[in-house]
């Protein structure tokens, strides 16, 4: 009988369910979009119970479309967008706040303090990040802090906290199971990635109970049994999103490399079971735990990109689909001299600037929708030229390709560009889901329904896109570029 595999592929911006069959192939596909609240300047939050239902909706209706029920589902991977928060109550499962995304930058503040207490280099001695709003440790504190009531609770151990797969978990099991992988526990800046266990200094300087917190186990393995209807269908394979693209993608040898081109843009570069510290602004993270191993990656992440080219969809309204990005950009002939720094956000790596703040510059009178559009698209490129460069010093290897996936890889512009900048080929697989298929994968290979080695076999290439730019014109470019970000630093008092 035919085995397939459920990934459940909670987003940012949506959920998506995805059916693959034995061979590796997607059957099916659903995908639901959820609001977006942002109750303050730089505050980026989420209902936990509406991304629940959008996941649950889209998880039967990709099996329906399948033409399956449940109980022929074999296994289910889940990834999910990582450091986003979220605290419920153990008794009645309700959330005590809204979940606060990985966007949001509320807890600069507290980051300064933890700095102030000297902390930054246990921080990436011990958990292998940087001290900075982005990572979910801050965010419990706050909640925590500021919510009534909802220390004393945790301290009563009446509350848990997850990221959004421990969330999903939670509730598929029917509260049964409190549990994370290795991969989301390490963008906490809660864990310590060497001894594979919480770090009590953390907890104690954020006053972060470590009642909250779920058990960790290996990204490949039981996490418990989904209830689908009458179906008990067992959890097997969870990863962050970015460490599930960079399994997805096959990238088993050290400095094989990856860059997912979504909300925002994650480069990662496996180091294997050695862990490599960055000195170049990255961070270091859990790739994976899997047949009794954990293996490490180099991560640098870009906290807007396809956000970037949503912005010019609903906040400017100027085209009417992410897709149209690429005629308007296609539309300006020859050089411009137009760059857009979408830091809205702040900074992410290599620069780690919670204050910089987004620009456009090089505006001129002519300048119209066509260079707007065309300088966002670049500025993924740019972004991710930033972060590979300081990859390439970490880990001491010249990358000749960057494999690619996410929505934003199916721009021939954006990937044209991509190529030329970086002065590498990039390669675009046939199947772009690479998050999903990473979590499908970790799942299957739990089950013994794949190997590595099938994962590799099943990767198929669309495209190779190879520079077509000088290196003169490639400096010229760049530097600009260098001037513009520089220009956008300590933009927040």
């Amino acid at each position: 009988m035919s085995k397939f595999i459920l990934a459940l592929d909670q987003g940012t911006t949506s959920s998506r369910a995805i059916v693959f069959n034995e061979q590796g192939s997607i059957v099916a596909v659903a995908q639901q979009e959820f609001r977006q609240y942002y109750p303050a300047s730089g505050w980026v939050e989420h209902d936990p119970k509406e991304i629940l239902s959008t996941q649950l909706s889209v998880m039967h209706k990709a099996i329906t479309q399948a033409k399956l029920t449940p109980e022929q589902i074999s296994a289910i991977g889940i990834t999910n967008q990582r450091e986003t928060t979220v605290l419920w109550d153990r008794k009645t499962g309700e959330p005590v706040y809204p979940a606060i995304v990985w966007q949001d930058r509320r807890t600069a503040a507290i980051c300064e303090e933890l700095k102030a207490k000297g902390l930054e280099k246990h921080v990436r001695e011990h958990t292998g990040l940087v001290i900075d709003a982005y990572f979910s440790g801050t965010k419990i504190s706050w909640i925590l802090k500021n919510v009534p009531g909802a220390m004393d609770k945790a301290k009563k151990g009446e509350l848990a906290f997850g990221t959004i797969d421990t969330w999903l978990i939670w509730n598929l099991t029917g509260g049964k199971e409190h549990v994370t992988d290795y991969s989301n526990a390490s963008r906490t800046m809660l864990f310590d990635i060497e001894k594979l266990s919480w770090d009590e200094t953390m907890l104690n300087a954020l006053d972060i109970p470590s009642s909250v917190l779920p058990e960790v186990k290996p990204s490949a393995g039981r996490f418990g049994m989904a209830q689908v209807g009458k179906a008990h269908i067992p959890i097997s394979g969870v990863a962050g999103d970015q460490q599930a693209a960079l399994f997805g993608q096959a990238c088993f040898q050290p400095g094989d490399a990856k860059n997912t081109y979504g909300t925002g843009c994650f480069m990662l570069m496996n180091t294997g079971t050695q862990l490599k510290h960055s000195v170049n602004g990255l961070v270091t993270t859990i790739a994976w735990g899997i047949d009794g191993k954990v293996e490490y990656a180099l991560e640098g992440s870009v906290f807007i990109a396809g956000a970037a080219i949503q912005w010019l969809r609903d906040g400017l309204r100027i085209i009417d689909s992410s897709s149209d990005s690429e005629y308007f950009a296609n539309k300006v002939k020859g050089e411009s001299d137009v760059y857009m720094v979408p830091a809205f956000a702040g900074l992410g790596a290599p620069y780690w600037d919670m204050y910089a703040r987004g620009a456009i510059f090089g505006l001129t009178r002519d300048t119209g929708k066509d260079h707007l559009v065309r300088a966002t698209l670049e500025s993924l490129a740019y972004q991710t030229k930033d972060i590979l460069q300081a990859m390439e010093a970490d880990a001491g290897i010249r990358i000749a390709s960057l494999k690619v996936d996410g929505g934003a890889c199916l721009n021939n512009y954006l990937m044209q560009f991509q190529s030329d900048i970086l002065g590498a080929a990039v390669e675009r697989p046939v199947n772009v889901e690479s998050t999903a298929t990473g979590a499908a994968c970790l799942a299957g290979i739990a089950e013994g329904i794949w190997t590595r080695s099938d994962v590799v076999n099943n990767r198929r290439l669309d495209r190779k896109f190879t520079p077509v730019i000088d290196e003169a014109r490639r400096t010229k470019l760049y530097s600009k570029w260098q001037k513009a970000v520089e220009r956008c630093k300590g933009w927040i008092d």
